[in-house]
């Protein structure tokens, strides 16, 4: 949720503008949504679970999780490469288009300041942590993708901030698109090399250097002859920077504890690499399934900031919203675990029981970060990022401490049951804070009929295991059936769905 929170905002600054623009327009606007969002799931899915998958399956566990610790090591300061600009830039140049090539030689020259310091502080952790010299050069190559990718999203703030959606769309895949194809060549093209993590991370890095470059291209077209001229305007930085720092330390604190896990896995064990490696084997698949609530919550974030502007309720929105979501993190939940070894002997050719015993835990976590997406969606809508900084800050230390103690004694199985447990913590709390802030009733009747749903799915695995039948046509049969019993048990209707559709319209 730490990078959800700076792309949407954008979004419902858009969102914003557009209620009071004519309706060709608002079309326009929810036509181009649905394309970038098709887009994302036609490609970022075959990202993580195509080309990201068979890299670790040809690299082996040890050499990936070396890869996929740095890696995240690399996103715990990524804030800092941005603070706010690109949050400021959608909104400034939406409302003034004529300021593009007045304002972006300053905002040039802070993201490139901005680098130098993620870089710089980056590096020196890396030193205090006792990273060595092939660690530090994987280091500095992922630094520079990071940069690459905040930079590539300030461009397009620019570019959807001139409504150029759809372009901007494409642009949001393009990066995807070409390093599943330098991949899908370095891997499969029957190249004489031997494919490393190294060729990954260049791939990666060229996919993004392209990105930037095509969409330096467009944004320079648009801003005109003065674009290369830098200048620093530091009274103009200082009050971007001012204005977003309660952002800047909510996400920072949130990519601690959703990112820190791998990075204490390969520095507290002797075979932290393998051990962070057979954690991203059962990692890769919660993170395919959280793109499902993300994009969900991306839809949610203007609806309730305008319900909340118009000082309308929110309560039955919101319940929808939970019941869909947890409908489908349950379901989702329950089945990978109870075929854990099934899902990851079918993706994975090493450390299968280990994997797919992490797997049977994290997978859980797709449950409260689901609940996350829609309670603290309210709250960021809300604009409390008071109550959020706390919920965060706390994690992150419940996190780290827990960590501290489970890793050494259960290795990456430790990490995942930490993990479960920050993850449960901070979505109880968001839940806590939401029924607090705005008022909520508890429905006990409705929570009744949740355990109900919760226990009657339950007793299907239950039952379901117990048949000889091919674990593939189980995973079908529990799915279709949970469905069903959400049907049956009136936990939501269709009229309900159609009515929120119709009354945002």
């Amino acid at each position: 949720m730490f990078r959800y929170i700076w792309k949407n905002l954008r979004y419902l600054q858009i969102a914003n503008n557009y209620r009071k623009v004519p309706k060709s327009i608002e079309k326009k606007f929810l036509r181009n949504l649905i394309l970038i969002i098709t887009l994302n799931l036609l490609i970022k899915p075959f990202w993580i679970l195509g080309i990201d998958r068979a890299v670790q399956n040809v690299v082996g566990a040890s050499e990936y999780g070396f890869y996929f610790a740095v890696f995240n090591f690399s996103f715990l300061l990524n804030v800092l490469l941005d603070l706010g600009i690109t949050n400021f830039n959608n909104r400034n140049i939406a409302q003034n288009n004529h300021l593009l090539t007045k304002h972006l030689p300053s905002l040039v020259t802070l993201k490139l300041v901005l680098a130098i310091l993620y870089i710089i502080i980056s590096s020196l952790f890396g030193f205090i942590i006792g990273y060595t010299w092939e660690q530090y050069r994987i280091l500095v190559l992922l630094l520079a993708s990071q940069f690459f990718v905040s930079f590539i999203l300030y461009l397009r703030s620019n570019i959807s901030a001139l409504h150029l959606f759809k372009v901007d769309s494409f642009i949001s895949v393009l990066d995807r698109v070409l390093m599943i194809l330098i991949c899908s060549v370095l891997l499969w093209g029957n190249l004489p090399i031997k494919f490393t993590i190294e060729w990954y991370i260049y791939a990666q890095l060229l996919g993004y250097f392209i990105t930037a470059l095509i969409t330096l291209a467009i944004v320079y077209k648009k801003a005109g002859a003065n674009f290369f001229k830098l200048k620093w305007n530091y009274p103009f930085s200082l009050m971007i920077i001012k204005q977003s720092i309660p952002f800047a330390i909510l996400i920072l604190l949130m990519t601690f504890y959703n990112r820190i896990d791998s990075v204490m896995l390969e520095r507290l064990l002797p075979n932290g690499d393998e051990q962070s490696g057979i954690y991203a084997s059962a990692y890769r698949l919660l993170d395919a399934s959280n793109m499902i609530a993300f994009l969900f919550a991306g839809l949610l974030l203007p609806i309730f900031s305008k319900l909340i502007k118009e000082k309308a309720r929110v309560s039955k929105l919101l319940k929808l919203a939970f019941v869909l979501i947890f409908i489908l993190s349950f379901t989702v939940s329950v089945s990978c675990s109870n075929f854990s070894f099934d899902i990851m002997s079918l993706l994975y050719h090493e450390h299968v029981i280990a994997s797919s015993e992490v797997f049977r835990i994290i997978m859980f976590c797709f449950i409260p970060i689901s609940i996350t997406y829609i309670f603290g969606t309210l709250l960021t809508a809300n604009g409390n990022l008071k109550e959020l900084n706390i919920i965060a800050g706390s994690g992150m230390l419940v996190n780290i401490t827990l960590n501290l103690i489970f890793i050494p004694l259960y290795q990456s199985k430790g990490a995942a049951i930490v993990s479960l447990t920050t993850q449960s913590l901070t979505a109880l709390a968001q839940v806590i804070f939401c029924i607090k802030i705005f008022k909520l009733n508890i429905n006990f009747k409705f929570l009744l009929s949740l355990l109900f749903y919760v226990f009657f799915v339950l007793t299907i695995i239950y039952t379901i295991n117990t048949m000889p039948y091919l674990w593939i046509y189980k995973f079908a049969f529990i799915t279709s059936a949970s469905l069903i019993a959400a049907f049956v048990l009136r936990l939501f209707k269709i009229k309900s769905v159609l009515d929120i559709i119709k009354k945002e319209k």
